[in-house]
């Protein structure tokens, strides 16, 4: 299974498909997109061998934009689509170009502490001021609601007393650098969303 990646910063979750991909997972992260020039993940993509495009949205139409994305990714024969750490909200024209086959992973448990602009920070500062006792994160399937999307999967991260947006933003990237490749195997393996895992063998 050939999967596509987008980034806007870091990449720490690509380096965990990308680490999963070299120990055998029966995948391979065949492109990598990402919408700032300088961002690290891209260098992380280049080191591993993986073709990194840099696909500027700014000053330009949104379906412009997206058309170029939708052009990679198909000349990359992509089956799979995930989000990693993406800062763009994509269109549902392009939702549509790939159904069923684009993921986003969020660091909370949706349906909670997500929505238009729960992202990064935010996201821990809003569950902490709820007080609430357990956080973690989510993969669900990308529609074109905002984190709205059918869940595919959670990993539970425990608030701790005395915890901060940091701390708990620590805690819960690093449960979701465990599941993104876990998730990514179990649809590779038909295990997970298995119509996609038949479309991919039927070349579709």
């Amino acid at each position: 299974m050939r999967v596509g990646v987008f980034v806007s910063g870091y990449g720490s979750n690509l380096q965990a498909l990308l680490d999963a991909a070299a120990a055998g997972a029966p995948y391979e992260v065949a492109v990598v997109i990402a919408n700032i020039a300088d961002a690290p993940a891209l260098d992380r993509a280049r080191r591993a061998g993986v073709p990194a495009h840099v696909v500027d949205h700014r000053g330009r139409p949104r379906q412009d934009y997206e058309a170029d994305l939708v052009q990679i990714l198909r000349e990359a024969r992509v089956d799979l689509v995930c989000l990693a750490g993406f800062m763009r909200i994509l269109s549902p024209w392009f939702v549509v170009q790939f159904p069923g086959r684009i993921l986003n992973i969020h660091p909370a448990l949706l349906p909670a502490f997500g929505g238009p602009g729960m992202y990064g920070l935010r996201v821990h500062e809003a569950v902490l001021a709820a007080g609430a006792t357990q956080s973690g994160c989510t993969i669900h399937l990308v529609d074109e609601r905002v984190d709205g999307g059918p869940i595919v999967a959670q990993a539970t991260v425990s608030v701790l007393a005395g915890d901060t947006p940091a701390t708990l933003a620590a805690r819960v990237a690093e449960a979701e650098h465990r599941l993104y490749p876990v998730v990514v195997r179990a649809i590779a393996e038909g295990r997970l969303l298995p119509g996609l895992r038949a479309a991919v063998l039927a070349g579709g």
